[in-house]
């Protein structure tokens, strides 16, 4: 049976998925649950187990006992590149699930109610990730789905040609076969080109595209207000956002700024660069930044100076754009170089001047006057 057509089609679709999947997820390009991957990595364990002790030397346990091997792999690599947070009350009942079966198979060896659990746990322990994918689909943006539909469907006909009619030897595959290709559906099929959900975009194949977030940012309160976070790691060099406001002259500008209220750039001698009403207008100011605004066009860009951590707050220092000299602000950002007053480019102290201008993140217009520093 192990030379069956259907037995080498299951196991070269459902492995050649699991090898594409967590090459992806060496090289960040998914972003998977953790808490879906820990609960089916011990739930096809058990299932491996049980459906060999329920259908004793059928082909497809073998299917299962790989299939639960390359699960644990998966899990094992998430959890090594994530971080601990509390599973939430769904993810704790598939969890709980998953261990009720286990003892209900070790302790009182009941097998076929242990498999029967598992089958009922699967789709409940996808939810988290059909809850991610209807987010951001392309967390989940990978050919894996699809080779893991083909392998249950494979697993399936092999199922039917071994002659078992008991319920228990269908119902984990057909459970398997219906979640893989849900996520399947909402990642590529339930687009127009079904091809998108193997990688196929612009006109050409990518099986191991680059993830990209739906939104890169997150924005949350802090002691300054709102502040914005990656959701993303991003590299030194990477751009972040465009600064895209209404361009103001100076003497259009409020006369009484405070606070938060205050969302104007200054971009030239005489020009501001007003609100735009998207991201930009809430990137906090820092005296030890991670990022800073360089003009290499008509928009300027923030654009990171070092590595950016996922979950970490993106800020720039705002006086390296700033040359008026009556614009003073208290600054509170906790950096353990807090200058304490944000004020003009000018009163930077001098080896903190040239290390803006070696990067190219100082306003041009301030340049051609910072002579005596730029050496």
């Amino acid at each position: 049976m192990i030379t069956d057509p259907w037995f080498l089609i299951a196991v070269v679709a459902s492995f050649t998925g699991y090898a594409i999947y967590l090459a992806g997820l060496q090289r960040r390009l998914v972003e998977p649950n953790r808490a879906s991957w820990l609960i089916w990595s011990s739930a096809t364990l058990v299932e491996a187990f049980t459906y060999a002790a329920v259908n004793p030397g059928t082909p497809q346990s073998i299917v299962f006992m790989l299939s639960a091997a390359a699960c644990v792999m998966i899990a094992v690599a998430l959890w090594q590149r994530s971080r601990w947070s509390a599973p939430d009350l769904l993810e704790g009942i598939c969890m709980g699930s998953s261990l009720a079966a286990i003892l209900l198979w070790l302790v009182f060896r009941e097998a076929f109610w242990a498999h029967m659990l598992v089958v009922a746990v699967v789709p409940v322990s996808f939810w988290p990730t059909w809850r991610s994918v209807w987010g951001d689909r392309a967390r989940e943006r990978s050919p894996a789905w699809g080779l893991w539909s083909i392998g249950d469907l494979a697993t399936l006909m092999l199922a039917t040609r071994t002659g078992g009619q008991d319920i228990g030897e269908y119902a984990y595959i057909l459970v398997e076969l219906a979640c893989h290709a849900s996520v399947w559906f909402m990642i590529g099929l339930g687009t127009v080109n079904p091809l998108r959900s193997f990688g196929w975009r612009e006109g050409r194949l990518r099986v191991l595209d680059v993830y990209a977030p739906a939104n890169p940012f997150a924005v949350r309160e802090t002691h300054l207000g709102k502040a914005v976070f990656a959701a993303q790691p991003f590299g030194a060099g990477d751009e972040i956002v465009a600064f895209t406001g209404r361009r103001l002259p100076a003497e259009r500008l409020p006369r009484r700024l405070i606070g938060q209220a205050d969302r104007f750039v200054q971009i030239a001698r005489d020009t501001y660069l007003g609100p735009s009403g998207g991201i930009d207008d809430l990137i906090n100011h820092s005296c030890a930044p991670n990022a800073g605004l360089r003009f290499t066009g008509d928009t300027p860009v923030l654009v990171a100076i070092r590595d950016i951590a996922e979950g970490e707050e993106i800020a720039w220092d705002y006086s390296t754009t700033l040359a008026d000299a009556q614009w003073r602000m208290t600054c509170t950002c906790g950096a353990p170089e807090c200058r304490g007053i944000i004020a003009a480019f000018d009163t930077l102290p001098p080896d903190r001047q040239r290390w803006y201008l070696s990067r190219e993140l100082v306003a041009p217009y301030l340049v051609p006057n910072r002579s005596d520093v730029a050496a």
